[in-house]
C-alpha cells in the first residue's frame, strides 16, 4: 500500500502550518519543501474545502490552520485526501473482476488490515505529530 503524493503533501502542509504559527503562502511552503507550487495549490484547495485549512485573500493574505492541531485527526485527513483505499479489486466497487469472490478469505484480511491502519491513524492528532516544534522549524529553516 502506498499513499498518494497528494496525501503526502497534504500532511506536510498541515505539519508546516502547525509549527509556523502565522499566515504563510503556498509559494513559501513550496520553496521550503522543494515541491511544485501548482501541485501544492491543488492540495491546499482540498484542505480548505475540507475545513482544516483557511485561506485569507489579499496582499497580506495566506493560509493557516482552520482548527487547533489537537482537533485535526490524521486518519480523517488521510481518508479525505485519498480517493481510493481499495488494495485489490475485490475491495472495490467492481469486485466481479476476481474469480475468487466468495471463496477466498483474502478480502476479509485486507479489509481488516485497512481498518487497523486507520484505527492507528485515528489515534493521532496533528498536535501529536508536532510535539517537538523546534525540530520541525529547523528542518523548514525557520528563524527562531
Amino acid at each position: 500500500m502506498r499513499l498518494t503524493t497528494h496525501t503526502d503533501y497534504g500532511l506536510r502542509v498541515l505539519i508546516s502550518l502547525a509549527v509556523i504559527e502565522r499566515l504563510t503562502t503556498i509559494e513559501e511552503l513550496a520553496n521550503r519543501h522543494g515541491i511544485s507550487r501548482n501541485h501544492l495549490m491543488k492540495v491546499v484547495q482540498a484542505l480548505v474545502g475540507f475545513g482544516v485549512v483557511k485561506g485569507i485573500r489579499g496582499r497580506r493574505g495566506g493560509i493557516a490552520l482552520a482548527l487547533p492541531p489537537e482537533d485535526i485527526r490524521i486518519g480523517r485527513v488521510v481518508r479525505m485526501l485519498e480517493a481510493d483505499m481499495d488494495l485489490v479489486a475485490c475491495l472495490g466497487s467492481q469486485p466481479a473482476g476476481c474469480v475468487f469472490i466468495g471463496s477466498c478469505r483474502l478480502t476479509r484480511a485486507f479489509r481488516g488490515a485497512i481498518e487497523a491502519f486507520f484505527a492507528e491513524l485515528d489515534r493521532l492528532t496533528l498536535a501529536d505529530l508536532v510535539v517537538d516544534p523546534s525540530s520541525i522549524q529547523n528542518r523548514l529553516e525557520l528563524a527562531s
